[in-house]
């Protein structure tokens, strides 16, 4: 059995008195053996990585779901070396195939319903109690890997990523025509804004740095932006947008409870908030709006099976060139001295990526 390199962000032993984490931020690189083949996977020799706000979030100490020792990488893309012979998935030796990283446990009444995504035991690679893909070669179910169909391996890295926000669009039931506001234009809140132009909305962003609002105005051709410079004036600039009407749907993509209620305060009466963004503070709002407006909120985790395979057919048909969001490329390697860069950069960069061929 070979070895293989492995990154891994890892706690430095600092506690107070309560044994609480006080400084996560070390990441190294980790020596592991190369998974051997195994009944019912493939092993996939990894290519490229994508590096997610979770990612960033662990390393951080600011996700929710974080735990340490932890190989963090959901967002990835990769090359079949070894698959099982009687393989009725239409997968083998040699393709190029992206994965579905949220694990579920298949027997929860939210499973049997067929809402893996959000299963009570969910765990999503990188995130949780189950390692990430930042190594060289990872071990995977037959079932939740998929052929990439020719897409390029960078490409098919930022599948993942796009499956989340088309997930939250599509949970919005968004219309042609609608108006539609993004809180939020990381990467997420991009693509958010990118699934509902492909749906045929109107679509606005709001975001608190300038650069990123007029990137995105620039690639997506967006109706309109806000600057998020002020939550006293953003109802003001929402329904100055609007004809004072307020927008259809409200996408939150930041994770904060004031962009929470900034989608509450923007959103029309009989209108959609989604909530995408993970943070870890309460909120506390006036909750009798809800019922004032009639709203709808809904919550978006993860993504579903036909999300990755029916993107992965937009992508190839043209529909949106997911390669334009990436910013910067790193070599595996340099990851202990790149998530320092990415944090302090992270105000200009939409999407970096870790290339480990």
């Amino acid at each position: 059995m070979g070895m293989m390199n492995c990154v891994q962000i890892t706690a430095p032993c600092e506690f107070s008195a309560d044994h609480k984490l006080l400084r996560p931020g070390k990441v190294e690189i980790v020596r592991k053996e190369i998974p051997a083949l195994t009944p019912g996977n493939a092993v996939i020799k990894t290519l490229y990585g994508g590096v997610c706000g979770s990612d960033i979030g662990t390393y951080l100490g600011a996700f929710l779901y974080a735990r340490y020792p932890q190989i963090p990488g959901h967002e990835f893309s990769g090359e079949i070396v070894d698959i099982d012979e009687n393989n009725a998935c239409g997968l083998k030796k040699g393709m190029i195939v992206t994965v579905n990283p949220y694990f579920n446990c298949g027997t929860c009444s939210t499973c049997r319903h067929g809402y893996v995504n959000c299963c009570p035991s969910n765990q999503t690679m990188g995130c949780s109690i189950r390692d990430g893909a930042y190594c060289e070669y990872i071990s995977m179910p037959l079932e939740r890997i998929y052929d990439g169909k020719g897409l390029a391996a960078r490409t098919l890295a930022l599948i993942e990523p796009f499956c989340i926000s088309y997930h939250a669009v599509k949970r919005a039931s968004v219309q042609p025509g609608e108006k539609v506001l993004v809180v939020g234009a990381g990467t997420i809140g991009y693509l958010a804004g990118a699934a509902a132009k492909m749906l045929g909305a109107q679509v606005y962003m709001s975001d608190v740095a300038p650069d990123k609002l007029e990137y995105a105005k620039q690639k997506l051709g967006l109706a309109g932006v806000i600057l998020n410079d002020d939550d006293s004036k953003f109802a003001d600039k929402a329904m100055a947008l609007t004809d004072g009407a307020g927008f259809d749907v409200c996408f939150e993509a930041v994770g904060f409870p004031g962009t929470v209620q900034n989608c509450i305060d923007a959103v029309a009466y009989h209108g959609r908030v989604v909530v995408i963004g993970v943070g870890k503070q309460n909120m506390d709002f006036y909750y009798p709006i809800i019922q004032k407006k009639e709203m709808s909120i809904f919550g978006s985790r993860n993504a579903m099976k036909e999300d990755f395979l029916e993107l992965i057919d937009r992508v190839n048909a043209g529909e949106f060139d997911l390669e334009s969001i990436v910013s910067a490329e790193y070599g595996y390697l340099e990851a202990p001295e790149a998530f320092g860069e990415i944090v302090a950069n992270r105000g200009r960069n939409l999407k970096v990526i870790f290339k480990f061929a």
